[in-house]
């Protein structure tokens, strides 16, 4: 099976350049955005769903507001459910184009991640949180030693507990077998200080829109401020303005900052997915005719071309 994979920095317009690409070749959007998964988080995630129509056609889209927002949807259940979608799309006989910037999924997912199908158990969870890292860390060498050798963090507390939850389940099942797929993935390049330009234009354009009455409503409905704080950015940071903690422009100000260090962030996790041998086209200003004529190849069974731009090339200090 082939899929289109179309990811980069966040405010670089992934998502548009996805769509029209799926309009063209009769694809259907996976969404690969740990946020969007989430029912209510709208402005703050840039969920505009405006985006998936072209002309009178709404492109089909999978794995948008499929949670509620006071569950912690995972890594785990995105690879499960990203495989469903994939599937299905392939077996319509359309061409899946996943779409988004959360490097951790997409990496996850294109590396085939899979993990033993044990659900999250809360009840197992509340009796090892009391526990040090290091006591979890020799409770799973002890119990698991299989697990214990596979974990790569040893210091990752989050982990730890999942690793054993399913060491101590009584209802572990074997992984299924990889889905088997070709991927070309195309990313959206601009200089970082465009970037930083657009993630502002972009902060700006959600506040006008209503995104700290979002947030407050998500408070009232329900959602603690703990799980806004878990929320994100846009939700952290809100959240403390609406808690008095902070003034207006204080925490516009610090928002534009943690969004460009995200983004930042995400330019590292690509140079990794480039170093452990993901082939990424880069395409400057996400242009639609270049990537149009890479699907047309990859779509035709021809070579494609060596990626004209790769990041381990590029100097911020200077720009390509």
């Amino acid at each position: 099976m082939k899929i289109v994979v179309v990811t980069g920095p966040t405010a670089t317009g992934k998502t548009a350049l996805a769509v029209q690409l799926a309009a063209c070749f009769d694809g259907e959007i996976v969404s690969v955005d740990s946020r969007q998964v989430y029912r209510s988080l709208d402005i703050g995630t840039g969920k505009d769903l405006a985006e998936y129509r072209v002309e009178e056609r709404v492109i089909p889209h999978h794995l948008i507001d499929i949670a509620d927002p006071n569950y912690t949807y995972n890594l785990m259940e995105f690879c499960r459910d990203a495989r469903r979608a994939v599937e299905t799309i392939g077996k319509a006989g359309r061409l899946p184009v996943l779409a988004g910037g959360t490097a951790l999924y997409l990496n996850a997912f294109l590396s085939g991640f899979s993990l033993p199908g044990v659900p999250a158990d809360e009840a197992k969870r509340r009796q090892l949180n009391s526990k040090t890292v290091a006591e979890l860390d020799e409770l799973l060498s002890q119990t698991s030693p299989e697990l214990f050798a596979q974990l790569k963090d040893h210091r990752n507390r989050a982990r730890l507990l999942r690793a054993l939850e399913k060491a101590q389940s009584p209802d572990r099942m074997p992984p299924a077998p990889p889905l088997q797929f070709t991927p070309l993935i195309i990313g959206v390049y601009f200089p970082r200080q465009t970037v930083h330009r657009r993630i502002e234009a972009r902060l700006d354009a959600r506040l006008r829109a209503g995104m700290v009455e979002e947030i407050a409503r998500l408070h009232e409905n329900g959602v603690s401020w703990e799980r806004l704080d878990f929320l994100g950015l846009e939700y952290r940071y809100v959240a403390e303005y609406l808690r008095g903690k902070t003034n207006f422009a204080a925490m516009r100000e610090k928002l534009l900052i943690k969004i460009r260090q995200f983004a930042k962030r995400q330019d590292i996790w690509f140079r990794k997915m480039e170093r452990e041998g993901h082939v990424i086209h880069w395409l400057p200003g996400g242009d639609f005719d270049r990537a149009k004529a890479l699907v047309e190849t990859f779509l035709a069974g021809r070579p494609l071309p060596a990626p004209e731009l790769q990041l381990k090339d590029i100097d911020y200090r200077g720009g390509p």
